[in-house]
């Protein structure tokens, strides 16, 4: 009998591996005959011939169940029995368990039988459930959790009352050690399978560093923005407490806090954060306790019929560069400019000692954006100040500063060090994507000249005026759009010595990938949000990649994982890489 049998064929295709990347496509699927799929588009070109003659039937881009023979030359034998269906249907429920996390914290789980990837949101590691599938998405399917069966590994107890429903903190219940231990393998999978460094580069030669922790892991944001909303989001179990006064007002139910995950228009109501720092929560405990008040006259914005005065609230806190105490700017957010409205909750939060800044940002439009297109002080002064790395930046409502102060410390001594700047004033710095100017100012008076990059024209000014603040004179910044370059780019500036790029979430266009790979800067520091296109650009520019006709020329020197928000499943990671 010369005839594949299934088992072999189901092992052979789930030997290789597929990555999707950030919104469905930078999902990590790891190879292996333990049973993770690839996309049979991709596979049938790297099988032997005869494998690429084997055609399961309802073939379609995605795998299917393999329940054929193989060729026509071969005898025909009895049907081998036909297994399980590969793909679990909507609605079907399943048991599983919770190997690691992957992208936006979702548990990544594995159907028994077939090896089918699922994810789960609130799913933990060692975590065995029973879910229900919600969503299928070719290579993976979605399951909501129904049932618990055994509790996960390192399971703690959140401190916060919302952390159940919430999606800021969706790992507030997992321990702090566990939290680090899944980023830095998140990190490590990513570039392997999508980076294409192979495993004893990454591990035996100790390219990949072991994940900076955060001292600090609650109130460690310096900025929260909260939402207003007619209708406060409750759990199933909570709806019971919904409330109307004597007088038949439903203001008890307005709601402000954060959006319900996956929910735009729906708000869950937060008193008190965790995340944020102490004087803010102060602020937030004032202004909730009076302004459902129906003789204040205050209306949530609803997002549905476009009505109402209040939209967001938005607190930062700095600190005095004289004092070192905190400073915070209290931004309300409005479809209409009406201070006399204002007035009453002015007065309230401008009588604590912390608040020095009141703003009303209007927004007029439908959008759910907290950028006005006017901007009003109501109180004290237009903006507060923070210190980092011994400079003092001025922060305005809605200007960008790294979201946790403290561990900004770090990571941008990580980033200098990385540079490896001489310090004798000889070398030109590159700062692509520099927001406000916050790395490349930390570096300038080390280096002959810094320039910087960056889209938001807010965000230049800021730069040009933190340069002004700090006495740096060998500072240039210029707004353009680094995904638009054309090949003008690099005119204006000398070759750099040092190139750093701190793009967002979506990484580096390839058109700046390839001017990168044509300019050969000697030294590379790829600071990222999103280890998963960090990996992708990292194959890019370190490797020869044909369908992109590129040729890397880099070598990856290494690369350092820093957790800058602890509870929530972001990652930053500094990465070096030297001229080959």
């Amino acid at each position: 009998m010369n005839c594949i049998s299934y088992s072999r064929i189901y092992e052979t295709f789930f030997a290789y591996s597929s990555y999707l990347l950030e919104d469905e496509k930078y999902l990590c699927v790891k190879g292996g005959t333990s049973g993770k799929m690839a996309s049979i588009s991709n596979l049938t070109n790297t099988l032997p011939l005869h494998f690429r003659r084997f055609r399961p039937s309802g073939y379609s881009s995605s795998l299917c169940t393999l329940s054929c023979s193989l060729a026509e030359d071969v005898d025909p034998k009895p049907p081998i029995p036909k297994p399980t269906s590969y793909f679990p249907k909507r609605g079907q429920t399943l048991e599983l368990v919770c190997e690691s996390l992957a992208f936006k914290g979702k548990g990544l789980c594995k159907v028994t039988e077939t090896g089918f990837v699922v994810l789960c949101d609130r799913a933990l590691p060692g975590e065995r459930f029973i879910g229900r599938v919600t969503r299928k998405k070719g290579n993976y399917a979605e399951v909501t959790k129904v049932k618990t069966i055994t509790p996960p590994r390192d399971i703690v107890d959140a401190p916060c009352v919302y952390s159940p429903y919430c999606g800021g903190c969706k790992t507030q219940n997992l321990s702090y050690e566990a939290q680090l231990r899944a980023k830095e393998e998140q990190v490590r999978d990513l570039l392997i399978h999508v980076g294409r460094f192979s495993r004893e580069l990454v591990q035996l030669h100790g390219i990949m560093k072991p994940i900076v922790p955060c001292d600090i892991q609650f109130h460690y944001r310096n900025k929260m923005e909260f939402s207003f909303g007619p209708q406060r989001w409750l759990p199933r179990e909570s709806l019971h407490e919904r409330r109307v006064d004597d007088a038949g007002n439903e203001n008890e139910n307005f709601a402000l806090g954060l959006h319900a995950p996956g929910f735009f228009d729906k708000i869950l109501n937060v008193d008190k954060c965790l995340l944020q720092s102490h004087p803010a929560n102060k602020v937030l405990a004032a202004i909730q306790e009076c302004w459902r008040d129906p003789q204040l006259g205050f209306s949530p914005y609803n997002v549905h019929s476009h009505m109402g005065f209040l939209k967001h609230l938005m607190l930062r806190t700095g600190s005095d560069v004289t004092t070192g105490q905190p400073e915070v700017m209290v931004n309300f957010v409005s479809s209409s400019y009406k201070p006399e409205l204002l007035k009453f909750l002015v007065d309230k939060v401008s009588a604590f000692p912390e608040v020095v800044s009141v703003m009303n940002n209007v927004n007029t439009s439908v959008g759910n954006t907290s950028v006005g297109e006017e901007e009003y002080t109501l109180y004290g002064k237009s903006n507060i100040t923070e210190t980092l790395r011994g400079l003092t930046f001025q922060i305005s409502a809605n200007s960008f500063f790294q979201t946790n102060t403290y561990q900004a410390e770090v990571l941008y001594k990580l980033i200098e060090d990385c540079t490896g700047v001489k310090g004798d004033g000889s070398e030109i710095v590159l700062d692509l994507f520099c927001g406000t100017g916050t790395i490349g100012l930390t570096l300038a008076r080390r280096v002959r000249h810094v320039y910087g990059y960056e889209v938001v024209p807010q965000a230049i000014t800021d730069a040009c005026l933190n340069a002004k603040i700090n006495g740096i004179q060998n500072a240039t910044f210029i707004q353009g759009d680094l995904n638009k370059i054309d090949e003008n780019f690099g005119k204006n500036f000398p070759k750099p010595d040092i190139v750093i790029s701190d793009p967002n979430r979506p990484g580096m266009h390839m058109k700046l990938i390839k001017f990168l790979l044509n300019l050969k800067a000697p030294r590379i520091v790829y600071v990222s949000c999103n280890p998963a296109t960090c990996a992708r650009d990292l194959d890019y520019l370190c490797h020869d990649v044909a369908e992109q006709n590129i040729k890397g020329c880099y070598k990856l020197i290494s690369l350092q994982p820093v957790d800058m928000f602890p509870h929530t499943p972001h990652i930053e990671c500094v990465c070096l890489l030297e001229l080959q």
